[in-house]
């Protein structure tokens, strides 16, 4: 579990994205029920101002010995560059090898490049560098379209926001709905974004009379234990199926099925934090109907049973 967080910072860092860090993991989350973390910020030159490609500049008290004691190497954005401080690389190889959890945000994702520590894996980062990143980093599996990639001990956010939903994330796994919720509440943004979606939509939503599917993804969220499919959404969207389920994956980046499995999963997660109902009963209140169906969903989503997740999280 997340004790500590170091972040390195290297030249031309990106302001908003060490913003993100700090503000989930390097302020007060009492009222989340959680101990502060030991939150360090450090540089390959302690003491010595970094630069932002803003003119700001940031003084880091700790030098890159941070890293080594770190449960979590947070890294921010920073201007993509040929080459990246082998010192810096090092330290990431060296969090990496003792098993820490490595979280980049944006163009953060290019020192992970550097470092070796994408080959073969799934990672993402800025739509407008996905290109490059394959380029540069031919054996890394970039998926451009997705908000974050988690691939064992590293976690990749995309652009820029992108890093609050990765972050979010990781809350939600280390330490459950609950404490994910209230920081996203604290933070103003929604709790929960999957991975799955898409950073920008594809196609532009034909004509005027055509409206975004956010007042009916917001019904969905108030009614999983209605019926669901695909047919039944599409009739009250006004569309046919086909071309509500071409939209839908336009502007959420996955199949209707797929989230609406997920925002039910993750009801799933909130109700066995704060109550003692059997699983039978959350799985028919989120509309899972059995409580088999719900083990097999959870454990795919969340690769806990639902028992376990409640021994974990609940209280």
């Amino acid at each position: 579990m997340i004790r500590s967080v170091a972040v390195p910072l290297i030249d031309d860092f990106a302001m908003f994205e060490f913003g993100v860090v700090c503000e989930v993991f390097g302020l007060d989350r009492s009222y989340a029920g959680l101990e502060p973390f030991d939150f360090r910020v450090c540089t390959i030159h302690p003491e010595s101002p970094v630069g932002s490609p803003v003119g700001v500049t940031v003084t880091a008290p700790y030098g890159l010995e941070a890293m080594d004691g770190a449960d979590l190497i947070a890294i921010p954005a920073a201007t993509v560059r040929d080459e990246y401080p082998e010192e810096f690389l090092d330290a990431l190889r060296r969090a990496y090898d003792r098993g820490a959890i490595l979280l980049s945000v944006c163009s953060g994702a290019f020192a992970l490049g550097a470092a070796g520590l994408l080959d073969g894996r799934d990672c993402t980062t800025h739509w407008r560098y996905g290109d490059l990143l394959s380029q540069l980093y031919p054996e890394a599996k970039v998926c451009a379209d997705v908000l974050y990639c988690r691939d064992g001990n590293v976690l990749t956010g995309a652009g820029s926001a992108a890093g609050i939903d990765a972050s979010l994330h990781l809350m939600r796994e280390q330490f459950g709905a609950k404490a994910a919720t209230a920081t996203a509440r604290r933070i103003v943004v929604p709790p929960h974004r999957d991975g799955g979606q898409a950073q920008f939509i594809a196609n532009a939503v034909p004509d005027c009379e055509a409206e975004t599917l956010g007042p009916l993804l917001e019904w969905i969220v108030q009614n999983l234990g209605e019926d669901l499919g695909v047919e039944t959404l599409a009739r009250r969207s006004h569309m046919s199926a086909r071309t509500f389920a071409r939209r839908f994956r336009a502007e959420t980046g996955t199949t209707p099925h797929s989230w609406v499995t997920k925002q039910r999963v993750q009801a799933a997660e909130e109700l066995l934090e704060r109550t003692d109902h059997s699983v039978d009963w959350i799985a028919d209140e989120v509309g899972f109907g059995n409580a088999a169906t719900l083990r097999h969903h959870f454990g795919r989503v969340r690769g806990l049973s639902p028992q376990q997740y409640r021994r974990r999280f609940a209280g």
